[in-house]
Parts: structure tokens; sequence; C-alpha cells
């Protein structure tokens, strides 16, 4: 079986249809025509010349459109990725631009690897690892930190520093060395792409404003007054070469890597779930990990840097219509052909410019109505996105992620360490049992006790079990029964086994006989093979709530008539 054969098999077979040419090329030359400025602008967050930015278009689109899952999906350069790769690379680099892009070839290629195997081994679950107010608030960091990183490129001074507390106090440092000319040109720049919109929403308001800001320099000879321009860009397409590294560096480089991988696939399957839900199809989130990684690959090998899925590129494809992925072809094509024939041009944008197109692209990462639906919502998950926010801004973007991921976690043990629990009971008109703590006139059965734990039984809420239903049998009157409901307790560990054992001889000494219902999966599994509680039948175990109520009220009419054995199980 030949490659091609093998992907065909893998993904499925691809149909085009005639009529989606038309669509596909205008879809195409409109998602260029945003990606090749803002392509540009993020090469400009790590450091690089215009060039390296376009390089990641090209064969990472390429490769996409070959095994993506997604239709409407635009991969490509991505202001929250690039700003990792730099947070990552940077300070490894030195100042040294050759070392920048071979650290940055071999974080993209790491990325993608780590991505292909995630994929293989189908852990596409990680697409619901970071929750989304994690995500919004990570977003909200890098928005905050781009925004702060690009007041000296408007400004007109020259600043090496990164990230949001540095842009903040550089520019506080070099306020009074603000240059006039460069201020007027990418505050103009900035104004005019907000307001474009408003009037012609469809408009590529970066690229037009790359373009008249050009146009600026030219015709008013601004150079001669200091506005700082792209430079010469030099022709042609990237040499493919395989990044040459150690095991030292690549140890070094392996946490930020992984991070990256993370955040990057998280969030281009937030973009490709949202459109595919949207056109009525479903996304493999395995497929979607080899595609990316593949399409990582090959930003590494053609000298560039981590791509992601870019929901801005994205959104302008599906607006104009987009049908396949041809769309992704179309845009590197016409992004080759700018490199072939219209470099040169693109040497007279001005570095204000650039930086005003940052600072859109930051504020667009921004999302307060979020963060008022969290506030409305829930104030714990308010505060782990504002939580991973300060930690964004203040130690990191990798550092600030795990923080709030480790917050998330802790959060998750605690609920499941004192989960929800409830004594059950029943109302007239309602289906089930009911919960006493919800319906205080909830009828129950003198003498039995109905309880649900609402979690798994496992080492570490073992013994808050054991005590809460101790607690509660103590409480009753003249306990006869313990009837657990244990539908919500999917899974039993070993110390779970045993406190169960000693809940049962506990209640045993007490004359109160334990039972179960609902009892499945896993915990019915483990109580199975151990028989430590006895045969999983009646009167042990009893396949619903109600199969056991009618046990204990046939007992409790046999007991009317002859008092109960000692020792003898309700029945």
């Amino acid at each position: 079986m030949n490659p091609i054969q093998w992907l065909r098999g893998y993904f499925g077979p691809f149909h085009y249809q005639r009529d989606w040419l038309r669509s596909d090329l205008a879809a195409g030359l409109s998602v260029a025509a945003v990606q090749i400025p803002t392509a540009i602008a993020y090469a400009q967050i790590i450091g690089f010349p215009a060039q390296v930015g376009l390089y990641a278009c090209i064969l990472p689109m390429l490769v996409y459109a070959l095994v993506g899952g997604s239709r409407q999906l635009m991969v490509g350069p991505d202001a929250a990725t690039a700003a990792m790769v730099a947070a990552a690379i940077t300070p490894l680099a030195a100042g040294d631009p050759q070392r920048l892009v071979h650290l940055s070839m071999i974080v993209a290629v790491m990325v993608g690897l780590l991505s292909v195997v995630a994929g293989l081994i189908r852990a596409g679950f990680i697409a619901s690892f970071l929750s989304r107010p994690i995500l919004v608030g990570y977003l909200n960091g890098i928005g905050l930190s781009l925004l702060a990183g690009q007041l000296g490129k408007l400004l007109g001074y020259q600043s090496e520093t990164s990230g949001f507390v540095a842009g903040l106090l550089a520019m506080i440092r070099n306020l009074a060395s603000t240059h006039l000319p460069t201020l007027a040109l990418g505050a103009s720049t900035l104004l005019l792409m907000i307001l474009l919109p408003r009037r012609w929403p469809r408009l590529p308001v970066a690229l037009v404003g790359l373009v008249l800001a050009s146009v600026a320099v030219v015709v008013l000879d601004l150079e001669r007054y200091g506005v700082d321009l792209l430079g010469a860009v030099p022709a042609g397409l990237p040499e493919l070469s395989w990044p040459r590294t150690s095991y030292p560096e690549l140890l070094g480089l392996l946490r930020d890597a992984t991070g990256i991988t993370i955040v990057s696939f998280c969030s281009a399957m937030l973009t490709a779930r949202s459109f595919a839900a949207r056109h009525g199809y479903a996304i493999d989130a395995n497929r979607e990990f080899i595609a990316l990684g593949l399409a990582n690959v090959g930003a590494g090998v053609s000298q560039s840097f981590v791509i992601s899925g870019a929901d801005s590129r994205t959104a302008v494809n599906d607006l104009v219509g987009g049908k396949t992925q041809l769309v992704s072809v179309v845009v590197a094509l016409v992004i080759v052909a700018v490199l072939v024939f219209l470099h040169d041009a693109l040497g007279w944008v001005p570095i204000a410019a650039l930086g005003a197109v940052l600072m859109l692209a930051g504020w667009g990462l921004i999302d307060f109505r979020a963060l008022k639906g969290f506030w409305r919502l829930s104030r714990f998950e308010t505060g782990l996105c504002l939580m991973t926010t300060i930690g964004v801004l203040g130690v990191g973007v990798l550092p600030g992620i795990l923080v709030a991921v480790g917050l998330a976690l802790l959060r998750l043990l605690f609920l499941t360490y004192r989960p929800r629990d409830a004594v059950l009971g029943w109302v007239d008109g309602v289906d089930g049992q009911v919960e006493l703590g919800r319906y205080p006139q909830a009828a129950t059965l003198p003498g039995l006790l109905i309880y649900r734990f609402d979690a798994p039984l496992l080492f570490f809420n073992a013994d808050y079990f054991k005590q809460r239903l101790l607690r509660l049998v103590e409480d009753s009157e003249a306990p006869r029964a313990v009837l657990l409901n244990a539908e919500t307790m999917i899974n039993l560990d070993l110390t779970g086994l045993a406190t169960l054992k000693e809940v049962q001889q506990t209640l045993a000494a007490k004359g109160v006989f334990f039972a179960f219902s609902r009892l499945q999966g896993p915990a019915w599994e483990l109580l199975q093979r151990s028989g430590e509680l006895g045969e999983l039948k009646p009167p042990l175990v009893f396949s619903s709530v109600r199969a056991g109520i009618n046990a204990y009220q046939r007992w409790q009419a046999k007991q009317a008539a002859s008092p109960l054995r000692e020792g003898e199980p309700v029945a």
C-alpha cells in the first residue's frame, strides 16, 4: 500500500464538487489578504524578519489541506502560539538571529512529533483538558502582553523587553523619547483599522492598513524623518532542512514544547469544532492531532515557527463561503507569488503599522463578555480565569497556565473528597427518589435509610464516606437497614472496598443491615471479584432503589407476623 492509499484509507475518501471551485478561489484570496499581514506581524513577536512569518503559511497549509479533517479551519501563525514560542526560545537565543531560527525549528518539529504521537495513541481527549475559563484567562493574558509589547513600535523607541510588566515599565522609561512621526503613523493606522470594519465589515483591514501606511511612507518620504521600515525581504522560498540538535538541547526544550503542543491543539480544536458544528459535521480530535502535528513538522523543516488554528482567518474563510481545504492551497500559492514577485514592496511596510496590527490582534484576544458570564455563573471559575491571566502576566505563559491547571485539579480533588451526598425519600407526583434536603416533606420508611454518595469511592474520600454514613445512622430513629444508592459510585479502589467492608461490619454490630442498589461498572466488578461483602444478589444487592424498598417492606410485614431472629437478613 503506497502512502496516498494509506492516507485515503485512514482519513476517508474525498469528493470535490466542481461548483465549489469559485467559492474556494474567492475565499482563498480573501484569507490571503488577511494571512499575509498578520503572518508578518506575528513573526515580529518572536523577533523574526517578515519572510519567516510567510514561510509558516506555505508548507504547513499545504500539509493540513492534505490530511486535516476540518473543511473551514485555516492554520498558520497565531498570536498566542507565537508569544509562547518567544517566551521559550528568546532567552536561550541571547540575541543571536541564527540561534533564534535554529531553536524555533527544533521547537516546531518537537511540537509536531509530540502531536503526531498523541494522535496515534488516541490522546485527542486532551482537547478537553484546558477548561474554557483557563483558555479565556490565558488568551486575555496573552492579549494584554501583546498590547504592552507593541508600545515601543507605536511610540518609536527601541525596546528588547517582552511581557506585560516589562512593556509598561519600558514605556514609562522611554516616554520622553517618543518619536512623533512614528506615533502619528502608527496611531493613524490603528484608528483606520478600528473604524473601517464599521462601514465595510468584510474588508481585510490589516492588509488595507499596511498598504495605506506604506503608501504614506513613500508619498511623504517618512523614512527621511526617522520612521523605521521593515526593510529588504529576500526573494524565493525557504530551503527545507531538518534541524540538528543534541539530547541536552531537546531535554531543555521538552517542557516548553509539551505546553505549546497542548495549548496550540486545544486552541485549534476549539475553532475547528465550532465551525464544524455550524456546518453539521463532526471533527475527529485524534486525526486533528496528527494533521496539526504534520503541519508543524512542515513549519519546522521550512525554517519557521509553530503554527496553530487561526480563528480570525477561519472566520474570514467561512464568511466568504469557502467549502474545502482547497482554500488553504490557494492561500499558500498566493503567498509563494508574493515572496517571488512582490518581496520588494514588503520592504516599505513601516514597523509602526505592524505594531498597530499586533495591538489590534491583542485586543481581539481579550474577552470581557466571557469574563462577565463566568462571574454571573461561577465565582470560582471567574477566579480561575483571572488567576490564569495574572499568572501569564506575572510569571510567564507556561507557568501561568500550569498554576491555573493545578488549581483546577485541586478543586476537582476537593469536590471528589467532599462530594454531594443525600438521604432520599419520595414525594407524591414526583418520579423516583428525591433529596430530603430539597424536599423536607418527602416520605420515608421508618427504620430504612436510603443514602446516595455522588462520587467514586476512592482512597482520599473513603474515610469521609464512612464518617458521613455512620453519622446519619446515629442521627436516625431506630435504624434497621441502610440502602446505598450506588448509581453515582461508578468506581471503587481497594481502599474504598475495605471501607465498605468496615461499614458493613460496624452496622452489623449495631443490628443494621447494609445493602446496595444500582451497583454497576468497575465498582460492581471489584466487589464481584473480591467477594468481601457477600454474593452480589438480593438481599445484598438490588437492581433498583424500588426493588430494595419492596424487599424492606416485605421484611416489615414478615416481622410484624413473626419477630426477626437474631442475625436474619432483610429479604
